[in-house]
């Protein structure tokens, strides 16, 4: 994609389906007056609707509707953009486009369509976008609850790139003085304790600890957690998804089994996406179908943020029973136990445990089918997660901005080590400070390679 940007492009950037408007967006790096007044049937003035006919190679009109120029640099992806607002019914924007691309071709302007995500890629080559900036476009289209969309707004509104800028700049100062050591070592000057670099790497630590604290909550909000129920059979599992969910969701019968296959829901916890699966119980099964379940339930397990480790309190105490949880309890061993949860069900039908038994001290006793202790198991969810912040103020984020500023963390620990020392090897710091600094870059886009790139801008709906 990126050795093909200066070529003009075309697509519908409207939604697949009927509407009330459907909308052609076409941007070109050159002047696009001749293609402006052979379909418009005249000149337009910049960011001003006109509402006029669109017309056919033969003069007659296709649809009529707004059509509005926006002259490079002063558009969404800083070229030349026209948009051509029509009704939204998909025969009449097929045709629209095709007139554009019969239109492109006459003039020979190499007009193509667009690829996923190019006009917004367009935007970041031109620098109307950082690359934050440009996925929190996707991530807003993307937004499952309100907190999401809100935050993925502040994102693109620059909260994100603003942090990180603060640190770059910080960053940046830091380097200068160990690089003007290096280069002038003649003057002699104590540069550790003369320009505070032991204070000053210590304050961006410090820093940076709370905009990766920060990052973390917005890659919750856009991610959000996965939850597993597990458990044996008839433990409740169904049961509790359709309590959380707030629907029917899966059935649910006294007949051990009847999950077969995993059931999935994404519900909300202020604002929190939480994509619960319900799974097949597990257990030695005899059907070959149940097998299949529980050995996708297990893979699910496995790809868990949060486990949900169900037990049934009306049962414990039976030495079978108690066997078969002992069984799932050893290949859960394999967990982390910081992602597994205790939970006990059917409080509503166990009045008492039997003598002897005890629960443990992290578990949580709940019901399912009256909805007691749901609110209990919630709030654990979110601390489970490393939920702490409320979504006001908050920016959205991805794993990969998590990523690269645990990378920074990295190398600014390794360069406070290498500043400690005794002489400090000033050329060592000023390596892991670049690495540093490189790191960051890859948030905005500053350092970014073109698989990056391409990898991001292809998960973009076309037209945007």
């Amino acid at each position: 994609m990126l050795s093909r940007h200066q070529d003009p492009i075309a697509a519908i950037a409207t939604a697949p389906g009927r509407g009330a408007v459907g909308i052609v967006r076409v941007s070109s790096p050159q002047d696009l007056t001749p293609f402006v007044q052979a379909i418009c049937g005249r000149d337009l003035k910049p960011r001003e609707a006109t509402y006029l006919p669109f017309k056919a190679a033969s003069g007659e009109a296709i649809d009529q509707g707004l059509a509005l120029l926006f002259p490079a640099p002063h558009s969404y992806t800083g070229e030349h953009v026209l948009e051509l607002q029509a009704h939204g019914g998909p025969v009449v924007l097929q045709l629209l486009l095709a007139r554009c691309m019969e239109l492109g071709a006459a003039l020979n302007l190499r007009l193509r369509l667009a690829e996923p995500g190019e006009f917004t890629q367009r935007a970041f080559l031109n620098g109307k976008l950082d690359l934050a900036q440009a996925e929190a476009v996707s991530d807003l289209i993307d937004a499952s609850t309100e907190a999401a969309a809100r935050s993925a707004s502040r994102a693109l509104a620059g909260a994100l790139s603003s942090e990180v800028g603060e640190l770059r700049d910080a960053l940046i100062k830091l380097r200068m003085l160990v690089e003007a050591t290096l280069d002038f070592p003649e003057e002699e000057i104590d540069f550790l304790q003369q320009a505070d670099a032991l204070g000053r790497l210590a304050r961006l630590q410090a820093r940076l600890e709370a905009v990766l604290d920060r990052t973390r909550q917005g890659a919750l909000l856009r991610e959000g957690i996965k939850v597993v129920l597990a458990g044996q059979p008839n433990v409740g599992k169904s049961s509790l998804l359709n309590a959380l969910a707030g629907a029917e969701l899966a059935i649910v019968t006294a007949i051990p089994g009847t999950t077969r296959d995993k059931v999935s829901q994404t519900i909300q916890i202020e604002g929190v996406p939480l994509h619960i699966s319900d799974t097949a119980g597990l257990r030695e099964a005899t059907d070959e179908v149940e097998r299949i379940g529980v050995a996708r339930s297990w893979d699910a397990i496995a790809d868990a943020d949060v486990v949900l480790f169900l037990h049934d309190l009306t049962r414990v105490g039976q030495a079978d029973y108690e066997a078969e949880d002992a069984e799932i309890r050893a290949r859960l061993s394999d967990v982390d136990p910081a992602r597994i949860l205790q939970i006990f069900n059917k409080a509503d039908a166990s009045q008492q445990l039997p003598e002897g038994q005890v629960l443990p001290a992290d578990a949580l006793k709940l019901s399912a089918k009256t909805g007691a202790g749901l609110q209990t198991l919630r709030q654990a969810l979110l601390q489970h997660a490393g939920w702490h912040a409320t979504p006001e103020g908050l920016f959205i984020a991805r794993e990969r901005h998590v990523q690269a500023l645990k990378r920074t963390r990295e190398h600014l620990a390794l360069a406070l080590a290498v500043a400690t020392q005794e002489p400090p090897a000033l050329d060592l710091l000023a390596e892991e400070l670049r690495l540093s600094h490189d790191a960051l870059g890859e948030i905005t886009g500053s350092f970014s390679a073109d698989d990056l790139l391409g990898e991001i801008f292809s998960k973009f709906c076309i037209g945007k």
